[in-house]
């Protein structure tokens, strides 16, 4: 590649810098003033490098007789990443990596470096890189998850954030099929070829994006027709409109206005209802409803497949709030609920503590509630889905050989 693609490679070092650095999300990095496809580019650079980072650092390792610094080491993740998974002409990379380096006072007196190991990694990396493990997760995600799933599982999972995530979406109505898709058991719809906004039926809101582990939530309550139903933590949406779909009188309820702007945008494209309502839930009076919906805020840790700079990020110490955060909301869902009504609490997160030691401390709190066992293959889903206290627990090595599905824990309980 020509060093035409510098502005977009420069945007993805600056943005490594604010992740591994500053701890920023990468949604939240600023690309500049770029073209879009170059924003584009450089967002995709910079998540790859991430999910990679690991087995980049192998394979430069050899070649460094010390560590250079953060600089100088990104600029030769971003050019060994080129190198050996996109592709791209070797001669352009390294020159453009050069040229990189040069243009800084930082790394410009390491530009004769930077060349001679991506000399040696186009020559050399290819035959490292095959056997070089995935990138492993840290030691505060890296020891939770291998108590609760074993070490084998472990490994599966840090293989399946390496794989990356297809594109799923969520038929409006039972049946709808999209060209360059494929029907999950479960009823979602996989992207395998081309862009989803120009996918048809996206304008006509016949489907929206939506993983498939996120699309079954929504789906533990039932027949909603004509309930009453709160979506708690509601936005971007598609759970409301999951439950809109489906004939249920839905309130959605979220803290962010901004976030909410996007809801009811998707409200609008698809041509459902809801009514909608900006509040902090433990604020909030409203109800009471058939049926609630919390899919409460989390440490997103089963999203890392779509959302590499997540583990570089977050903390164990963010994690311990949202535990009590997340008990907080726990009890003032269910003070929504009639007599009888039901209520699935989901997070997208792979840790016990922000999923099935929940439910289970919330059963022990309320003598009230009681957990529904769920059958996985009622909704098109595996037996080994269960988890022991009657919940789902999904995680992103199964359906490894379709291209796995987010990490997902969901419980459905009743109010007596």
């Amino acid at each position: 590649m020509s060093l035409e693609g510098l502005d977009a490679r420069r945007a993805a070092l600056d943005a490594l810098y604010e992740v591994l650095w500053e701890k920023r999300l990468l949604s939240h990095v600023n690309t500049g003033a770029l073209p879009p496809a170059d924003a584009a580019r450089a967002k995709r650079l910079t998540a790859e490098v991430l999910r990679h980072l690991g087995r980049l650092d192998a394979v430069l390792r050899p070649y460094l007789a010390r560590r250079p610094n953060m600089a100088v080491q990104n600029i030769l993740r971003l050019g060994a990443y080129e190198l050996l998974v996109d592709g791209s002409g070797a001669h352009g990379i390294v020159n453009s990596a050069v040229a990189l380096a040069k243009r800084h006072p930082r790394t410009a007196r390491a530009s004769g470096l930077v060349n001679a190991v991506l000399r040696k990694v186009a020559e050399d990396g290819p035959a490292v890189w095959e056997k070089t493990p995935p990138h492993p997760l840290p030691v505060w995600l890296r020891k939770p998850i291998g108590k609760a799933f074993g070490h084998d599982v472990l490994l599966a999972i840090e293989a399946a954030h390496q794989a990356g995530a297809p594109i799923d979406l969520t038929p409006k109505t039972d049946g709808v099929t999209v060209p360059g898709t494929e029907t999950l058991p479960t009823g979602s719809l996989r992207l395998k070829h081309g862009q989803v906004s120009a996918l048809p039926g996206y304008a006509e809101g016949a489907w929206w994006v939506q993983d498939a582990a996120a699309a079954l939530p929504a789906r533990l309550l039932g027949d909603v027709a004509s309930a009453s139903v709160l979506d708690l933590c509601a936005a971007p949406g598609g759970k409301t409109l999951q439950l809109a779909a489906r004939g249920a009188a839905v309130t959605a309820l979220d803290i962010s206005e901004d976030r909410m702007a996007r809801l009811r945008e998707n409200l609008a494209r698809t041509g459902l209802n809801a009514q909608i309502v900006i509040a902090d839930i433990l604020d909030w009076s409203g109800g009471p409803f058939d049926a609630v919906l919390l899919d409460a805020p989390c440490s997103a840790t089963g999203t890392i497949r779509r959302h590499p700079d997540l583990p570089f990020v977050k903390s164990a110490e963010e994690v311990e709030t949202l535990t009590r955060l997340q008990m907080q909301m726990l009890d003032r869902a269910k003070d929504f609920l009639k007599p009888g009504g039901r209520l699935v609490y989901c997070t997208c997160s792979l840790l016990p503590n922000e999923g099935e030691n929940q439910v289970k401390a919330a059963l022990k709190r309320h003598n009230d509630l009681e957990i529904i066992p769920v059958d996985p293959v009622s909704l098109g889903g595996e037996p080994g889905w269960c988890s022991p206290e009657g919940g789902l627990r999904l995680r992103p090595d199964f359906w490894a050989g379709c291209g796995g599905m987010d990490g997902f824990y969901m419980a459905l309980l009743q109010r007596r």
